[in-house]
């Protein structure tokens, strides 16, 4: 790898590779050659890492794009750990995998050092700390004294019992998470599908803006084709739509990546007036379903140029693509099909199968299964997790339900854990998300099911109204009773400011489970029949 990370040096030397835009710093990649050979050289020489061995980061955005992708020169796995989980799921995460050392920001330190000292895992920070700790080192102390000689070893690339280039935990929004081991080439082979080139990045050299994590394997895939193209990774460490829009205006940003929730919420703050984004050509969405009806406000304020991918960390991760020739808005068939998530990406294998693994007809509804280059064979020290969930000849059993169209085309119905029993009727959350967020007043919304002693379950929904609205929770149950059967209308509307996310911007449906059912809505439930 570090030969052909060279072949692009040789191609871009000082072409801007990495631009941390808070830090106002910038790197070209002659620069992050360089860079990365020093810290390849540090693990090896300074350290004693090599060959299955792993190091873990728990990084903003500004450190992980010194890592990524470049670190894939060395022969030392990485654990990628999201710096914005809890401590409890940091050290869980260092346990389960057990690198040797962690590179990790400054404010993490003080709670995690005890853990890292009794586990001799070595800490290396990447901003000197407010005190001096005894065995903990400073990053660009370390990289400064090493050697810029490359490290010249090679590694099996798709072998994952040779070499694992990265893991990375799933985000459990619906459960608790796995670890996915990923070789070389599952990144790779992923990071040059065609699909990237011919709907993506159409154009050379593109400015990317990353604001969710980039060791997300939705916004952190998109790093590598950025890197063949000559590019440049441009982060914010947030999410924050005033700080994107600047940035956008101010770098002339060709590309975002951005889940729903955010480009709800730039809707919201109306950025397309406040700001010149007219550079833009390519917003890259993904991570959880999104809103026909918002889809359809956002086409008309930035034009043709959506690009959706679905999939998930265990096929790093997109599998299906909706081109920007997809999201057209003139005919009802254009629209209805803003409600699929694409057809499969060139190599990518779905299918859909039923509960005995028998693949569906078009049109059937089943689980979806994933094959492909990029799909990972297992799971990371969990041979259980691996079987349930993976079948014999390779396929990953995604969990979603969906159906494909005579045409190929994926639509999602529901995650198989939200789909709602209620009174003997089948509710897909999906569905009733869909309904609510196509109501003018509703910024975004998550439905689950409440346990109830008549029906089982009573569909109960959290909602995030748009600013000083006056529309009242009986009101948005009226309007899901006008567009849905009335059985799938929400029972219960909590009206809240904030949904509960995880750290990469997905709605966490467990923790909305939770809220809703400490909140006794047994009482106003039960009082309405199921045609209620």
């Amino acid at each position: 790898m570090g030969r052909i990370f060279r072949q692009s040096v040789l191609r871009f030397a000082e072409k801007p590779s990495v631009i941390n835009v808070e830090r106002e710093r910038r790197f070209s990649y002659a620069d992050m050659h360089g860079l990365t050979n020093r810290l390849s050289n540090v693990l090896k020489h300074r350290f004693g890492l090599g060959r299955g061995d792993f190091y873990a980061t728990i990084l903003h955005n500004d450190n992980m794009a010194l890592f990524h992708p470049w670190m894939l020169k060395s022969p030392v796995g990485a654990v990628w750990i999201d710096v914005r989980d809890s401590v409890g799921e940091q050290i869980s995460r260092l346990g389960h995998v057990g690198p040797k050392l962690v590179f990790l920001e400054a404010e993490p330190l003080p709670a995690l050092y005890k853990y890292l000292s009794d586990s001799n895992i070595t800490p290396v920070v990447m901003d000197p700390p407010a005190k001096a700790w005894p065995g903990v080192h400073y990053f660009w102390d370390l990289v400064e004294k090493a050697s810029a000689a490359e490290v010249d070893e090679e590694f099996a690339a798709d072998n994952v019992a040779e070499h694992i280039s990265v893991l990375r935990f799933t985000g459990g929004t619906t459960g608790s998470a796995k670890c996915a081991p990923y070789t070389l080439a599952n990144l790779w082979a992923w990071g040059c599908n065609p699909a990237h080139y011919y709907e993506t990045f159409p154009f050379d050299h593109p400015r990317a803006l990353f604001f969710s994590p980039l060791h997300h394997a939705a916004s952190g895939s998109v790093v590598i084709p950025v890197h063949i193209k000559g590019g440049t990774v441009i982060t914010l460490n947030g999410a924050d739509p005033e700080e994107i829009g600047r940035t956008i205006e101010a770098h002339q940003v060709d590309m975002i990546y951005a889940v729903p929730t955010v480009l709800y919420r730039m809707l919201e703050m109306d950025l397309p007036r406040k700001y010149n984004l007219g550079s833009l050509k390519t917003i890259r969405y993904g991570g959880s379903p999104i809103s026909p009806a918002k889809l359809e406000i956002l086409l008309e304020h930035f034009g043709s140029i959506f690009v959706q991918g679905y999939g998930a960390t265990e096929c790093w991760p997109s599998v299906t693509i909706l081109g920007r020739r997809d999201h057209g808005t003139r005919t009802r068939e254009e629209i209805d099909r803003l409600l699929s998530v694409g057809r499969p990406m060139p190599g990518e294998e779905v299918i859909i199968c039923d509960r005995d693994g028998k693949v569906m007809p078009p049109g059937e509804r089943g689980e979806i299964w994933i094959r492909g280059p990029n799909t990972i064979s297992g799971y990371f020290k969990a041979p259980e997790l691996t079987r349930e969930n993976f079948s014999g000849n390779g396929f990953w059993k995604s969990g979603d339900m969906g159906y494909m169209d005579d045409e190929g085309y994926v639509y999602l119905v529901d995650r198989k854990q939200d789909m709602i029993i209620t009174g003997g009727y089948n509710v897909y959350a999906i569905e009733v998300e869909n309904c609510l967020n196509s109501h003018p007043a509703v910024q975004n919304s998550a439905v689950v099911g409440v346990p109830h002693d008549i029906w089982g379950e009573a569909v109960s929904a959290m909602v995030m109204l748009v600013r000083d609205s006056n529309t009242t929770p009986q009101d948005l149950i009226d309007h899901c009773k006008q567009h849905l059967a009335r059985y799938k209308a929400p029972k219960k509307i909590e009206v809240t400011d904030q949904l509960p996310l995880s750290p990469a911007g997905k709605v966490l449906h467990r923790e909305v489970r939770r809220i809703l059912k400490g909140k006794d809505n047994n009482a106003q439930a039960g009082q309405a029949g199921i045609e209620d």
